[in-house]
């Protein structure tokens, strides 16, 4: 009994001992190295990496504070991945509560409708919080380190505006913004019109890219879409300046000549017919749709009327009043 006795005093003891260490930590305050103390927690990080990542930079005094604290509140799976700003003092257990409410700052990256590859490759290049690790890889090397099936870059990043912590791999976000493309570009597919002249969501990809460059309003989108697509069917070359500005490259100077629309190339749809051979620039999701489920209409010609709004016409003579019309406005 004297053993028992003994071996009880003990343990209340120690736990005693442990309830006051863990009281006088939970409630001192934090040391920040700095002020204001910014750090990150990467996705996939666990309580134990958190912990000691604070306690390195004598955030904490120990890294079982946290732990235990964590535990003893039922939150060792709430802390949230992002990136945390410490300004003034606080407790331990204040901070546990900022590291599992949810609050973590995210920086963001956004990638425009109708950009180029190498327009988007330069936004990536040039943000401060992202680990570039594409710089010295060539587009079709990116492409194999996202696992891309495709041989050509352009167009397959879906355009948006994409979050994430500071620190984190261009690879990365590229393959969030593939995978994004793919999924909006299957779903579009599998919900397209009856009888397109279009034979896999690649060449839908294609077709949305020359929409999204030709459109000035978006309510003019699906009928732009209704004309290529009437065009595909007749087999009518489609003839449109974009395709032809992104063949020139760097070559175009702001001018297209009447010469760049004689000259072969690849991109040049006055001289060769049915679709280029990849996508011009990012399609938006309003533009897949447009390329997928495009407007019933007669219509086979378009010239922009100077305030982003488009002439339609079923005919080249009403189409040659209209460019007359139009340009001679322009001018």
């Amino acid at each position: 009994m004297r053993t028992l006795k003994r071996l009880f005093l003990a343990t209340a003891s120690i736990a005693i001992l442990l309830i006051g260490w863990l009281y006088l930590h939970v409630h001192s305050n934090v040391t920040l190295p700095t002020t204001p103390y910014e750090f990150s927690i990467r996705p996939g990080s666990n309580l134990k990496q958190v912990a000691q990542q604070l306690a390195n930079a004598g955030v904490i005094p120990s890294k079982w504070s946290l732990i235990v604290l964590a535990r003893y509140l039922n939150q060792e799976s709430a802390i949230k991945a992002g990136d945390y700003q410490l300004t003034g003092s606080l407790s331990q257990i204040a901070l546990l509560k900022y590291l599992t409410a949810g609050d973590a700052k995210q920086t963001e990256i956004k990638f425009i409708e109708g950009w180029t590859f190498a327009q988007l490759r330069k936004v990536l290049n040039e943000h401060p919080a992202i680990q570039n690790d594409t710089t010295d890889l060539s587009d079709q090397e990116i492409l194999q380190r996202i696992g891309a099936s495709e041989t050509a870059a352009e167009g397959l990043f879906f355009p948006d505006t994409y979050y994430f912590i500071k620190g984190d791999s261009a690879i990365h976000i590229l393959q969030r913004a593939y995978r994004a493309m793919h999924n909006h570009l299957q779903t579009g597919w599998a919900a397209r019109a009856e009888s397109l002249p279009l034979t896999t969501p690649y060449e839908a990809l294609i077709l949305a890219s020359i929409i999204e460059k030709e459109t000035g309003i978006a309510s003019d989108r699906a009928e732009i879409a209704g004309v290529f697509i009437n065009r595909l069917r007749k087999g009518m070359r489609l003839q449109t300046d974009p395709t032809v500005i992104y063949g020139l490259g760097e070559q175009f100077d702001g001018n297209l000549r009447k010469k760049d629309l004689l000259a072969d190339q690849a991109y040049n749809t006055y001289t060769r017919a049915g679709l280029p051979p990849t996508p011009i620039a990012l399609p938006s999701l309003a533009s897949i749709r447009a390329a997928l489920n495009p407007a019933e209409t007669d219509a086979l010609y378009f010239v922009a009327k100077g305030n982003g709004e488009s002439q339609f016409s079923t005919n080249l003579t009403d189409h040659n009043k209209a460019v007359d019309k139009y340009q001679k406005q322009q001018k």
